[in-house]
């Protein structure tokens, strides 16, 4: 069956899940052929091959790909899907779409994918064969963070779901020590550990046109609605209307881990220590250099400033 979009390319990342990418695999793969969809399978093993593997294919014509493998997966797919032009007037190179017509389609296979909850795409590998087959799409806006890396150079990436300074992308850094085998139990062990590492410092943080002078335990930059395994933190995100939910935790260090059972029902807001906003553009530069992860990849650290592309992205749905 020649789909509306094309040939569909799954790009897989082996490595998520402990594994279940391959059972995944079978069973998708099977209903697609079942159900007459054009496909090829690309799998990835390395920090960004997933990100090479989609600019080849659009580079190639492709025009319907598929994040095969958890939120990491989406993130370096997403990435590859966008290129960095410079306006031509000397400035900082801004982000575009590769291909407007392409389409990203999300099979949750990894050990997290907390992209997939927002849009009900968390479902079994059988069911979302079938939403592959059909034409139902959402154009979905793009978070894009400014950071610093390692060597000190300014960077820039892009991300679907949620960003975080502070506390959460300690608890990233600290959780990949871990072995994946231990399940969600390293993100426990890791958050309990990043409370005694972190210390709240503050800072001016400018939220769209706001700046307020807060004591810093952890920012969340929003543009989905749920992070760490299904907690949902942040209830009043919409992924299309080109703002972000923005919340910053002000409490003692130990506020976000205290609040973890809330966090996963979306109770923990409103709260006179979470400050909340709604807005276009973020900024922090604390005076001590703070983490800063991505769709749970770690990236660098602050300053860091964010921003939307609005729905530059069209998502199957």
């Amino acid at each position: 069956m020649s789909h509306t979009f094309g040939p569909l390319r799954l790009i897989a990342n082996m490595g998520a899940g402990r594994g279940a990418v391959g059972t995944t695999l079978t069973t998708l793969t099977e209903h697609l052929a079942a159900l007459g969809v054009e496909f090829d399978l690309v799998r990835t093993t390395a920090a960004g091959h997933a990100t090479q593997a989609a600019r080849d294919a659009l580079a190639d014509g492709v025009r319907y790909l598929a994040a095969v493998g958890g939120d990491g997966t989406v993130h370096e797919v997403a990435n590859g899907m966008v290129e960095w032009v410079s306006p031509g007037d000397g400035g900082a190179p801004e982000p575009r779409p590769v291909a407007p017509d392409a389409v990203l389609a999300v099979v949750s296979a990894g050990s997290g994918c907390d992209f997939a909850r927002t849009f009900g795409l968390d479902r079994k590998p059988e069911i979302l064969a079938k939403r592959l087959a059909t034409d139902q799409v959402m154009p979905i806006d793009l978070g894009v963070v400014g950071f610093v890396d390692a060597d000190g150079e300014p960077q820039a990436r892009i991300f679907v779901n949620i960003a975080e300074v502070g506390y959460g992308a300690e608890v990233v850094r600290r959780a990949a020590r871990f072995p994946r085998f231990i399940g969600r139990l390293r993100y426990l062990l890791a958050s309990w550990s990043a409370i005694a590492a972190l210390e709240r410092q503050e800072t001016t943080v400018t939220i769209g046109t706001e700046e307020k002078t807060l004591a810093v335990v952890e920012l969340v930059v929003a543009n989905g609605q749920f992070f760490g395994g299904g907690m949902k933190v942040a209830p009043r995100a919409l992924p299309d209307d080109n703002r972000f939910n923005v919340q910053v935790f002000t409490g003692q260090r130990s506020q976000v881990f205290l609040l973890t059972s809330k966090i996963f029902r979306g109770e923990h807001v409103p709260h006179p220590e979470i400050v909340e906003r709604m807005a276009q553009t973020v900024a922090i530069a604390p005076d001590t250099p703070l983490l800063v992860e991505a769709d749970g990849e770690l990236l660098g650290t602050t300053p860091a400033r964010f921003s939307l592309l609005h729905r530059a992205l069209r998502l199957k749905i």
